[in-house]
């Protein structure tokens, strides 16, 4: 199908000195489809709004035949797009998976120049979001489709593991492809790959069950047929992470080790869905663990199980418990890891004496709890999680 380009102008008012004297300039914009042939001057974004209307897929029609600014100004698709050059992002996998090309900035890494965990967590959302986002199906949703919109249906999380081998370093860049499968009949899954750009390697694979949740009633819901339609020829059946039989977590009690009774969510941990996002409970657990073990330690994976969303005006408490039988003096463990058999040295990597500063290759758990209190014996789970630490290394991986 053929298109066209228009542009189209229109008043900018703006003042290069201190006098408040204003000067109008023209913005030109083009859209794609427009058969006009001369620029038009609008004053308004609603004067936008009518041509954009007329002449592009980019904007949402409401019920009402009218495009809000809000539409006009994020551009969402509404048919299936390849390239996304404004995020560095493409379909790939026969056309239903998503790649994105991230640099790891200054604010998503630690004291130690290396993203933090909740960096990896965010981009994992952010560039689910933006799969959503070009596979055409978005509506005003935080990830909700036209059909679950239509439902007053939003998607909640509700099992997330993540492994990581490597973490990238400041200015890195990174490749990050998601992709999503079905999980049983009334959920989806969501996996995620990140890799160096520069070497291939793969520093971290996540594996993610999501479900609907009514808006309104905040119940969970079956999915409609309309929502399965839109979403299941998107599912590929491909795993980051094979996992036969999911670890159980058990529920920790009052006389865990480690208790932190004194959070209370802030405003600005709500996400668009009006609770408290996912990343933050992640915050909230590693802050219990002794500094002394963080500065030391870095994570290597974390296994998540949420049981019920958190709003802002609910006292929370993070309980953390560490495996007794690894955990002897200020959790240094002596027990024999299993790790030595996966792991692969990279060339490269050991030089000079052969060795690599200390090496050591033991793990080690904790268990951990996010509950609501609610008085002095009752309480609501929020998420149970476990999380796998190491020894920090200072040597960065490279390829062969």
């Amino acid at each position: 199908m053929a298109t066209s380009s228009s542009p189209i102008s229109f008043p900018l008012r703006c003042s290069s000195n201190g006098n408040h004297k204003y000067r109008d300039e023209r913005v030109d914009i083009k859209i794609n489809g427009s058969s006009r042939t001369r620029p038009t001057k609008l004053d308004t974004l609603n004067e936008i709004a009518r041509v954009v209307k007329a002449s592009t897929s980019l904007a949402t029609v409401h019920e009402n035949g009218h495009i809000s600014q809000e539409q006009i100004r994020q551009r969402i698709p509404t048919q299936k797009q390849l390239v996304d050059r404004y995020r560095q992002g493409l379909i790939i996998e026969r056309g239903v998976g998503y790649r994105q090309t991230v640099v790891i900035r200054s604010y998503e890494v630690g004291p130690d120049k290396t993203a933090t965990l909740e960096s990896l967590l965010n981009l994992f959302q952010e560039t689910a979001l933006n799969h959503v986002w070009m596979s055409g199906l978005l509506s005003n949703g935080f990830g909700a489709t036209h059909g679950m919109m239509r439902n007053n249906l939003i998607w909640v999380v509700s099992r997330m593991h993540v492994q990581v081998d490597h973490y990238p370093i400041w200015g890195e860049v990174v490749e990050i492809d998601t992709w999503v499968g079905a999980s049983g009949k009334n959920g989806m899954r969501r996996d995620w790959l990140i890799r160096s750009q520069a070497t291939g390697i793969t520093y971290a694979r996540a594996t993610s069950t999501w479900v609907m949740m009514n808006e309104q009633t905040r119940r969970l819901s079956k999915m409609p047929e309309e929502v399965r339609d839109e979403i299941s020829p998107w599912f590929i059946e491909k795993q980051s992470i094979k996992e036969d039989v999911p670890e159980k977590i058990v529920k920790l009690d009052d006389n865990a080790k480690y208790v932190n009774s004194d959070l209370k969510p802030k405003r600005s941990d709500l996400d668009m869905n009006h609770h408290v996002n996912n990343v933050k409970y992640v915050r909230w657990m590693l802050e219990t663990i002794p500094d002394k073990f963080l500065v030391s330690h870095q994570l290597s994976s974390i296994i998540l199980e949420y049981r019920r969303e958190c709003g802002n005006s609910d006292r929370v408490e993070s309980l953390c418990q560490p495996d007794e039988d690894e955990i002897l003096v200020n959790g240094v463990a002596e027990q024999q890891s299993l790790l030595l058999k996966n792991m692969v040295f990279a060339s490269g990597i050991i030089e000079g004496n052969g060795h690599m500063g200390s090496l050591d290759l033991n793990t080690y758990g904790y268990t951990h709890l996010l509950q609501i209190k609610l008085g002095d014996s009752q309480n609501e789970e929020i998420v149970r999680g476990r999380t796998r630490w190491k020894k920090k290394l200072s040597t960065l991986p490279y390829s062969t």
